[in-house]
């Protein structure tokens, strides 16, 4: 499978503002990292209720109570993971103190770690991807799938933590990074499999028209909504 230059070239301008808006959001205070979240919160959720609708008819909302454990609690946990700093700084004063303060450590980790995964599948199926890797999405391909996720862990395990050292509260424990590139990995391309089996369902190419090339808000968050609340576990019961 060859890689679509046109289509190539939409996605990344797409993305290129994508990428400033979240970069703002995560990195300029803790309410703009809020509001952030809470407007891809909301955006989710009307996409998600607009799906049960044309799955489910009249029945809908029933089903919609599915979106508090899809789509609420992964955010929720995020924003919880946002305010985690004594878990992340060496400040000792922050250790003495106990003092829980924003740091965008975790969720920028995260977030990286699913766009790097995205990616690098991307490309790597493209150039490479013969064997599908699921019914469900007939486009993805194993090659592609296990080259994002190697190449995932490999770049956030090995440069995330420059990043982090002169930017943030680093991890002391280095290999932490891998573990949540990993998580990321594994789980986000889950929650890609997800979405995709509810599009089919609802029988819609996308969730949304929000950004050209990448669709809406569920399809560009799909992933992160599945593998946040297994990070959360990993940090909540093993750093």
């Amino acid at each position: 499978m060859a890689i679509n230059v046109e289509v190539l070239k939409t996605r990344a301008l797409t993305a290129i503002v994508f990428v400033a808006v979240m970069l703002v959001g995560l990195l300029w205070n803790q309410w703009s990292f809020i509001m952030l979240f809470t407007i891809i919160h909301f955006g989710c959720w009307y996409e998600f209720v607009k799906l049960m609708k044309k799955i489910y008819g009249e029945k809908y909302l029933m089903y919609c109570l599915f979106g508090l454990v899809y789509i609420t609690m992964p955010v929720l946990m995020l924003i919880n993971l946002g305010f985690k700093g004594d878990i992340s700084t060496h400040d000792r004063m922050d250790e003495i103190t106990n003092t829980i303060r924003y740091s965008p450590l975790i969720p920028c980790v995260i977030i990286f770690s699913i766009w790097i995964n995205d990616t690098m599948a991307y490309i790597v199926g493209s150039l490479i991807g013969k064997t599908p890797f699921s019914k469900i999405s007939p486009k993805k391909t194993w090659e592609g799938t296990g080259g994002g996720a190697i190449l995932c862990v490999i770049v956030i395990g090995l440069f995330f933590p420059l990043l982090a050292d002169k930017y943030f509260y680093p991890f002391a424990q280095k290999q932490i990074y891998f573990a949540i590139a990993a998580i990321c990995a594994i789980f986000g391309s889950a929650g890609d499999l997800l979405e995709s089996k509810i599009k089919r369902m609802a029988d819609v190419k996308d969730s949304g028209a929000l950004m050209p090339g990448h669709g809406g808000f569920l399809d560009r968050f799909d992933s992160l909504l599945v593998a946040v609340p297994f990070v959360w576990l990993y940090v909540k019961f093993f750093i």
